[in-house]
């Protein structure tokens, strides 16, 4: 959590959103606890926007109403780890229940009272590639279609364990996120060159597979 390298790049992040004049409230999923969606939509058709399960979601659920921004930081796992998947899931009681077909899809939207007007993903990846991102972003970006917000952009960090050995580069990218959350508030975008800088390769391709490989090898030899 406070040590991760999701967190690195979502600490400096936060800082630039209250250096720009947010308030921001930091919640850990991991230390929550969050039962899993059964999918029984009495919040939908029974009792709208009350979830059967009575346990901390009920508190962020105020939060989030009350909340313009929601940023959902996490790591890439399979797609996303446990906790973010079951905190993802429970958002539905956040969402009024009333269906529309836009562009081809059916859609749903916030209620009026709600006041989220933007999603923002932080992410950070142990692999090379940028397009190891694609499935997460794909479900940030569903998240704002199905509830008729904006998807304002992501912060994304590939190969960010190699973070610590180029020490000069990581303040570059530090800075860069500290920026993008100033950007945010100020200017409601993120520019695409401030989010690259944070992007930005740190090593070869080859040479990181080969390390990550050597590593297993090294692992399945102990």
């Amino acid at each position: 959590m406070e040590k991760g390298n999701t967190n690195k790049i979502l600490t400096p992040f936060l800082e630039g959103l209250k250096n720009a004049g947010a308030s921001v409230d930091l919640v850990y999923a991991r230390r929550l606890k969050i039962n899993p969606c059964i999918g029984d939509f009495q919040c939908w058709f029974e009792k709208i926007g009350d979830c059967i399960h009575k346990d901390d979601m009920q508190s962020l659920y105020t939060k989030m109403r009350e909340a313009d921004i929601i940023v959902l930081a996490t790591p890439v796992y399979i797609p996303l780890p446990g906790e973010m998947q079951n905190f993802i899931n429970r958002l539905c009681p956040i969402v009024e229940p009333i269906l529309e077909f836009r562009e081809g899809r059916t859609r749903a939207r916030l209620p009026k009272t709600a006041k989220i007007s933007k999603f923002v993903l932080v992410s950070s990846s142990g692999w090379w590639e940028i397009d190891n991102f694609n499935t997460v972003i794909r479900i940030v970006e569903e998240i704002a279609l199905n509830t008729s917000t904006e998807f304002a952009g992501a912060l994304l960090r590939p190969h960010a364990g190699q973070l610590g050995k180029f020490p000069e580069k990581a303040e570059e990218i530090f800075a860069a996120a500290r920026a993008a959350g100033i950007e945010l508030i100020s200017n409601g975008i993120m520019s695409e060159k401030t989010l690259k800088i944070i992007s930005q390769p740190l090593i070869k391709e080859e040479e990181l597979r080969n390390a990550q490989t050597q590593a297993h090898l090294n692992a399945k030899e102990k």
